[in-house]
């Protein structure tokens, strides 16, 4: 008998378990799914690193599981060699169609009819494949046998994205794409997008067109959270900004909200029972978002010291993917540029989005008169169909009441 034990996945604490593949009796090969488990921008296959026959299953559905623990026992079944499903021929190459690229860009009407069908790929890469409605039967799988892999999904998604609009903007029923030639009105200079332009333009494009945007607008007073900040900084010879203040106050926001911190996964809204928020921070390669966790049990100053080790690992070039995976929430802040407003785009599979603007003094009426505050314009991005523009209201609501009164987080 064998004990197998649940390989490192690259990502860190502990994953839900929300499907089990295998049962008692069945035979499997080395690297076969026998887990899926709940990862950051989707579901992650979790491989057997031996085959033989099952004898017990040592995780259920929604058991939280990490690196080293036991997840099955086997035994060794000599000359018995499982069927490897046959590999899918690739399609032989076509024009690339309008109606293949609206395919991709509207979502499946219904998943997969038949989870045992000939393609070989997983249920959770045939999950993902609905939501982002791309077609399994077009993606040829670069694992071993043929086998799909997310990659393989991600990657046939970015290339239909990224292809030009179908002439006379067929795909959308748009106008096409006008035609440039900037060159025959002056000198030109053409600059290549930088490597993470590249990857997350695709990304950013199927969130705008698949997410169905609303964005709630409203201030938070700092002028105390601000003193505070002040009087802080003075006394430790620290030089924290206000955002770690403000992640504090979202993590808070956040558990009195938590449909705001969740995952739409078809008709299910998977709410996160932990707290992980992305930081937007700006690099000379371009934005990229390494994630803050567990900011509801640090304290300020432990989140301000994150941050910075964040960020300057995202300068650096140093940032390790597992850096960016697990958020549940987004904040982009702007506020050491400039700017009254925006609307920011929601970081798919996340259902919302804050975004933070300058703030400013602004006159406000105090019953009596009015007297000058620190106003803090605030933008939150949601997906209306996890929530509504009521809750989105009172999430913003009471963000800004943590922050008009950070005691308000200790009650």
């Amino acid at each position: 008998m064998q004990e197998i034990l649940i390989p490192d996945m690259g990502v860190p604490g502990a994953l839900p378990v929300v499907e089990v593949t295998v049962k008692p009796g069945q035979i499997i090969a080395a690297g076969e799914t026998v887990l899926v488990i709940e990862a950051d921008k989707a579901t992650l296959d979790v491989p057997s690193d031996s085959g033989g026959r099952v004898l017990e299953v040592l995780v259920a559905v929604g058991d939280q599981i990490s690196a080293g623990q036991p997840m099955l026992r086997l035994a060794a079944e000599a000359g018995v060699v499982p069927p490897a499903p046959a590999p899918v021929a690739a399609p032989a190459p076509q024009p690339v169609q309008a109606q293949a690229t609206a395919q991709v860009l509207t979502p499946a009407s219904k998943p997969p009819a038949d989870p045992e069908a000939a393609l070989y790929a997983s249920p959770s890469v045939r999950r993902m494949a609905f939501r982002l409605g791309a077609d399994l039967a077009q993606v040829t799988g670069s694992g071993r046998n043929g086998r799909i892999t997310p990659e393989d999904v991600e990657g046939f998604v970015k290339t239909r994205l990224s292809q030009p609009p179908a002439p006379g903007g067929a795909d959308l029923g748009l106008a096409p794409w006008p035609k440039l030639n900037p060159e025959a009105f002056g000198p030109v200079e053409r600059l290549p997008l930088s490597r993470i332009g590249r990857l997350s333009g695709p990304a950013l494009q199927r969130n705008s067109v698949l997410i169905p945007h609303v964005t709630n607008f409203d201030e938070a007073d700092l002028t105390n959270l601000d003193a505070l900040r002040k009087a802080v900084n003075a006394a430790e010879g620290r030089k924290d900004s206000i955002l770690p203040y403000i992640a504090k106050a979202c993590a808070a926001a956040l558990k009195a909200h938590p449909k705001f911190n969740a995952v739409l996964d078809g008709g299910e809204l998977i709410l996160r029972r932990y707290i992980n928020i992305g930081i937007a921070a700006d690099t000379p390669e371009g934005l990229v978002v390494p994630v803050l966790r567990d900011p509801d049990r640090k304290s300020v100053r432990e989140i301000s010291d994150e941050m910075a080790e964040l960020a300057a690992d995202a300068r650096a070039g140093r940032l390790k993917p597992a850096a960016m995976q697990g958020a549940g929430f987004t904040i982009s802040s702007l506020g050491g540029i400039g700017g009254t407003g925006f609307t920011p785009i929601i970081n798919a599979p996340e259902v919302a989005i804050l975004g933070l603007a300058r703030a400013k003094i602004s006159p406000v009426w105090d019953g009596a008169g009015f007297v000058p505050r620190l106003m803090q314009p605030m933008a939150l991005s949601w997906d209306h169909r996890a929530s509504d523009g009521v809750a989105a209201a009172k999430f913003l609501r009471s963000l800004s009441d943590y922050l008009g009164d950070f005691r308000r987080i200790l009650l």
